[in-house]
């Protein structure tokens, strides 16, 4: 495979021309992959998907709204259309694809893309990152708890934000798979701005909530949970840190997220400090991405473990892996349960 004379033979001849064409793409694809992924921040940052949203239009309406010079927006539209973004129509318009249109109705999405900014700084030099001689990074400024940093609340504004919009995106996948109707009291650990929780307190309006995060993301959970007209007293927001342990009182904590986050001791200890608030029969739940999860392998593998690693702190684990950490931390039995979209979040229930 590695033969240049093999590869060009094996482009010619009929039973292996289609498997060479089709390798030669993906590896251009892996090549130029980069390119892509700025194509497709660049659709986001000039809101083309919400223009096409309103209807097709033609280029000249288009650079007009975009800002670009015509060739420039032209440019655009068709490297949009070749990732099949949007459509190029028969009379010169551009109209909106289907992945454009799922990603122009899912905010949580588009906020990652452009976060993403951050990301392609760090990743400049991949091999200093993997050494660990690339320096303080964008991510570990973006998120300063995974260094251990104090966060007051102009620090916590931009990253609950984004966890926010990240959460309301996976919530509905994960309350399909988890039946609350025998829990009194929920409480979810970690839980940013509240969006998890808005998303429960409308499925399950008898349940007690409570939301436990560093003291400055609690105080905007309630404010923000305030201007999205739940009355206060409908969930309690409490600020701390579970390396003091965990408030009780709750007989299920959820985990949306969080674990994935943390290096493998404080891991466990997050575990432990669950276990130990849980009376006697209480669960956990467990959502996050997961590696190794089959038809997603690069998600887990690739994605986040250069994102954790350039936000400097946590790794992805596979269901095995967090199934053994669950057992090390207490919990008598822990089982999987299926979530519509496995690429984005699977689903741990444990119990104690």
């Amino acid at each position: 495979m590695a033969s240049p004379r093999f590869q060009r033979w094996a482009a010619g001849f009929p039973p292996t021309r289609r498997i060479a064409r089709r390798n030669t793409r993906a590896l251009f694809d892996l090549c130029a992959g980069f390119v892509y992924a700025q194509v497709l921040a660049a659709c986001v940052r000039l809101d083309l998907f919400a223009i096409l949203a309103e209807g097709p239009a033609g280029l000249d309406a288009l650079a007009r709204r975009l800002g670009l010079p015509p060739e420039n927006a032209q440019r655009l539209c068709l490297a949009a259309a070749s990732l099949e973004l949007v459509r190029a129509l028969p009379d010169g318009r551009f109209a909106l694809a289907d992945l454009g249109a799922a990603l122009h109705g899912n905010p949580g999405v588009q906020a990652m893309i452009d976060h993403h900014a951050l990301l392609y700084a760090d990743l400049a030099d991949p091999v200093a990152l993997l050494r660990g001689e690339a320096g303080p990074t964008r991510l570990a400024g973006y998120w300063p708890y995974a260094a251990g940093t104090p966060v007051g609340g102009e620090a916590a504004a931009p990253y609950s934000g984004l966890m926010g919009a990240s959460q309301a995106m996976l919530a509905d996948d994960i309350l399909d798979a988890c039946d609350l109707r025998s829990v009194r009291h929920l409480m979810d650990v970690g839980g940013g701005e509240g969006a998890f929780l808005q998303a429960v307190a409308a499925r399950h309006p008898g349940l007690a909530l409570t939301l436990f995060d560093l003291p400055a993301v609690a105080g905007r959970a309630a404010d923000r949970l305030v201007r999205a007209g739940l009355d206060p007293a409908r969930i309690a927001c409490r600020g701390g840190s579970f390396h003091d342990g965990l408030p009780d009182g709750a007989d299920a904590i959820s985990l949306v997220r969080v674990v994935h986050d943390h290096d493998d001791e404080p891991a466990l200890a997050l575990l432990r400090a669950a276990h130990a608030a849980l009376p006697a029969g209480g669960r956990l739940i467990l959502a996050e991405p997961m590696a190794g999860t089959p038809g997603a392998e690069p998600v887990g593998d690739a994605y986040f473990g250069f994102y954790l690693l350039a936000m400097g702190s946590g790794r992805p684990r596979r269901s095995a892996e967090l199934h053994a950490m669950l057992e090390q931390a207490g919990f008598a039995t822990s089982d999987e349960r299926r979530t519509r979209r496995p690429l984005l979040t699977r689903l741990l229930i444990a119990y104690k």
